[in-house]
């Protein structure tokens, strides 16, 4: 079985997978009484999704580690070498990221987890303290970024500089570490603010996971683009149950999960800079939150915007989720397109 063949299966299996087990766990949250509760700082007609089951990126969770187990036997058991199929070795070294990377999104798939569950089922809106979900993910960031320094995982492709290695002395040493931490926290919680309204922070991740799938092709890494792959089906099976109107969220469970993986595909390239045009949406989300709540404070209560983050300024102004969705996604594919040229015209990283 060649690399391609792989890629497909994991796409396949993830898409299958995730959306089959909607009739599974969907009708099983609803038993359980895991129903989101909307507040009132959000727009008013989003009151209607009062009691839609949240938790739902249990489904990709599980579609994803499925896939990329099935995928990893059968590639393995059909005769499949992946350091074989390309002219490149995949190292030991990136072996460890791959498998970092999924420890990685499932930590915080975990602190997501735990934050739904206590808001939800022991009815405490708030969930975790905003100290408590930082140090949760400050742990996974970590040992995460730990990993990466054991394993000489330091060195970095930088438009239109080039590759950097960070163990050069005491003084790079700390940049490396500070802007790792920064890099993962930042991307994690930035996917997570994206999750505001139907579809939206699946089918921009979509376009994320294309992206990725066509760098590891220009890489020769093939695992990275069957973790990518995995992904991609993952967020379209999930689509099937999270477009307007929404059967179900992904809740901090599956938004955590997944900005979890995306900072993980960005240190798997050793590029993580380009996630900031890779993900734009995610960027831009992130921004419009901190000018809304900067501007807040030192005006005394002005906004730029009518509401943040920004999706919901859109949703104020009269844009209907799906459009918001369809245009925030080609808004990304620009960004990923941006990406892409970067790597390719300039110094691979690998």
């Amino acid at each position: 079985m060649s690399s391609t063949v792989a890629i497909i299966i994991s796409v396949i299996i993830s898409f299958g997978f995730t959306a089959a087990l909607g009739f599974i766990i969907i009708p099983w949250l609803r038993k359980l009484k895991f129903g989101q509760t909307i507040l009132d700082i959000g727009p008013s007609w989003h009151k209607s999704k009062q009691g839609t089951p949240n938790m739902g990126g249990i489904m990709f969770i599980i579609g994803i580690i499925v896939s990329l187990a099935v995928t990893a036997l059968t590639y393995h058991f059909t005769g499949g070498n992946l350091e074989s199929d390309y002219s490149s070795i995949i190292t030991g070294r990136e072996k460890i990221l791959l498998v970092a990377g999924a420890v990685l999104a499932l930590g915080f798939g975990v602190v997501g987890f735990t934050d739904d569950f206590i808001k939800i089922k022991l009815k405490r809106n708030e969930g975790l303290s905003a100290k408590q979900k930082t140090l949760g993910q400050l742990i996974m960031t970590v040992g995460y970024v730990c990993t990466l320094w054991i394993s000489h995982n330091t060195s970095w492709y930088i438009p239109f500089v080039g590759i950097v290695s960070f163990e050069k002395n005491v003084f790079t040493a700390i940049v490396f570490w500070l802007l790792s931490i920064f890099i993962i926290y930042g991307c994690v919680n930035s996917v997570n603010l994206t999750d505001g309204i139907d579809g939206l922070c699946s089918s921009v991740t979509a376009t994320v996971a294309i992206t990725f799938i066509i760098i590891g092709s220009m890489q020769k890494f093939a695992g990275l683009q069957i973790f990518a792959g995995a992904l991609l089906g993952g967020v379209l099976g999930f689509l099937c149950w999270n477009w307007n109107p929404a059967k179900t969220f992904m809740g901090d469970t599956g938004s955590l999960f997944l900005g979890g993986i995306v900072a993980a595909l960005g240190f798997l390239i050793k590029c993580p800079l380009l996630l900031l045009p890779i993900g734009i949406v995610y960027v831009c989300e992130t921004m419009s939150d901190i000018i809304q709540i900067g501007y807040f404070k030192i005006t005394h209560g002005k906004r730029v915007f009518k509401m943040a983050p920004i999706h919901h300024h859109f949703e104020m102004c009269g844009w209907k989720e799906k459009k918001i969705c369809i245009i925030f996604s080609a808004v990304n594919v620009i960004g990923c397109a941006i990406g892409v040229l970067l790597m390719y015209f300039g110094c691979i990283a690998r």
